[in-house]
């Protein structure tokens, strides 16, 4: 079965300097319908205006990762991690047994947009810690691209859970497959563009909810950019 979470539905909210959209429960806005998927808890879209972000602030017991689509985002953490995240870099933070980090625009002028999401641990009161990489749109070019996986099942990104993270980017007509195991799930999560997800159609800023579906076929209806979450 798929479920879609259109665009259109995700929850909302409008700082001025920060215009973001929520496809689960997340601050003000409360739906019992999206309080997550799986462990899957936050996928916030967020256009952060020049010179602005969030002020040091904590976290406990969550897996943070942060998706650049367009800017940069400057990061400084409890850790000792810091950066400049910028197009291609992903960001993940252990919360665990508590961080302290700021996330502020790197450009005075131009609009930093991003995904922020959160992953349930498999458990709590881990070791904070920092990671940060780069993706080409090459190294995602009409293919699935693991940029996140669970710790110890290879190089790269990891976090304290049993999901995978792939990200694509599409040309028009072309496709991906992906293959669900016995008793886990997907979501797919569209940045921008349209695909066809077997039998529906996802557009930009539409999330999908994948239970009891073995198989997934993905063509791009237009120039397409997405997240796919492969789940316990």
């Amino acid at each position: 079965m798929i479920t879609i979470r259109p665009s259109s539905e995700r929850g909302h909210a409008n700082h001025g300097w920060l215009d973001t959209h929520y496809s689960f429960s997340f601050s003000d806005y409360q739906d019992p319908a999206y309080m997550g998927f799986r462990d899957l808890r936050v996928i916030n879209d967020d256009r952060i205006q020049g010179g602005a972000g969030f002020p040091t602030h904590g976290h406990r017991d969550m897996e943070i990762i942060t998706y650049m689509i367009n800017g940069a985002l400057a990061h400084k953490d409890s850790t000792g991690g810091e950066g400049v995240i910028k197009r291609g870099e992903v960001q993940t933070m252990t919360a665990g047994a508590g961080v302290r980090h700021s996330e502020f625009n790197a450009s005075a002028t131009e609009a930093a947009h991003l995904l922020q999401i959160w992953v349930m641990p498999a458990n709590d009161g881990l070791p904070a810690a920092y990671a940060q990489t780069h993706f080409s749109d090459a190294d995602k070019h009409n293919r699935l691209c693991r940029i996140v996986a669970p710790k110890g099942a290879g190089d790269g990104l990891t976090i304290n859970q049993d999901v995978s993270v792939y990200a694509s980017i599409l040309d028009k007509g072309a496709s991906v497959a992906h293959d669900i195991a016995q008793n886990r799930a997907a979501w797919v999560q569209m940045v921008s563009g349209e695909i066809k997800l077997n039998d529906v159609v996802l557009k930009a800023g539409d999330g999908a909810a994948i239970e009891a579906v073995t198989a997934l076929a993905i063509t791009a209806q237009d120039n397409s950019e997405f997240l796919l979450f492969d789940l316990v």
